[in-house]
């Protein structure tokens, strides 16, 4: 396999490259985020994952301002909430208040947080994400937590709204989809749609917030490459074609979750981790219908 560095990146269809491990913000109280996302960004991470209701854009965005590091070089994400009180004039309000909260002069991606609120909805926020592209205040974007009807649906959308906004491209670009996934929660069904379409998957709760730290596969292979249990999941969604997006706000566990580019696991050792099972530990709005 090429080799995967920390510099690596996955070439999107909107031509922006995404850095190959994402730091999650997700549940970090605001007055720790601002110092979590500044560890992340000093060992090595450029690329961290925020979203409007985890409260905590301002912090990510008052960190990318105080790190130094130019803002070309930081890949930066936030999403739209989700729900039946969300449209497509929401979500333009919401990509006006997202760019204040952080403090930024746009955002790298820009995610529908989930598929709720049914296909009206759905389509406007995407209408919203593709006019804040084209307006320069979002470079990418894409969805979180869709399924594959989901996803099948969204290309309707966008080839409707290519003919009703005047041709090819005006209906928007998919970059990038993400959703929870590691080997007990793989969704081989979404990778592969996405595969077929040069969509980017991420893949949040990579580390299965600790759960699955005592499997013995897990053990095994974190002794044999002498990495930590956590350092595995990660290298383990980085082979499988995904970005993870791994989470912590302390700074040692920041550091090790992005030391995952001195090992490699081999083809047989991907495959004896992953598990048939379904288990996610998050909600799961993927498996929702489309009228929900």
């Amino acid at each position: 396999m090429t080799s995967i560095t920390a510099q690596s990146a996955f070439k999107l269809n909107s031509g922006y490259e995404l850095p190959l491990v994402g730091f999650g913000v997700y549940q970090i109280p605001s007055d720790d985020a601002e110092k979590a996302v500044l560890e992340a960004l000093k060992v090595g991470y450029r690329h961290i994952d925020s979203a409007a209701v985890y409260k905590n854009e301002a912090p990510c965005g008052a960190a990318i301002r105080k790190s130094g590091i130019p803002r070309a070089d930081i890949f930066y994400t936030t999403k739209v909430p989700p729900g039946k009180d969300m449209s497509y004039e929401a979500a333009k309000a919401q990509v006006d208040k997202s760019l204040k909260e952080a403090g930024l002069e746009y955002v790298d991606l820009l995610l529908f947080h989930a598929p709720y609120g049914g296909s009206v909805v759905r389509k406007g926020v995407w209408k919203a994400l593709v006019e804040a592209v084209e307006e320069g205040k979002v470079r990418s974007i894409g969805v979180s937590n869709y399924g594959v009807h989901h996803l099948d649906e969204l290309e309707t959308h966008i080839k409707e709204l290519e003919a009703e906004r005047g041709g090819k491209g005006k209906g928007g670009v998919l970059s990038v989809v993400q959703h929870e996934a590691h080997p007990w929660c793989v969704r081989p069904e979404i990778a592969k749609w996405c595969a077929q379409r040069n969509v980017a998957v991420e893949a949040y709760c990579p580390l299965v917030r600790g759960k699955r730290a005592d499997d013995a596969t897990l053990k095994k292979l974190s002794d044999k490459h002498g990495k930590t249990w956590a350092q595995v999941l990660t290298r383990w969604s980085l082979q499988k074609g995904f970005v993870p997006l791994p989470k912590s706000v302390t700074p040692s566990r920041i550091k090790e979750n992005f030391e995952v580019f001195d090992f490699e696991l081999t083809a047989d050792e991907v495959a004896e981790l992953e598990t048939d099972e379904y288990a996610p530990i998050a909600w799961d709005p993927v498996k929702s219908g489309l009228d929900d």
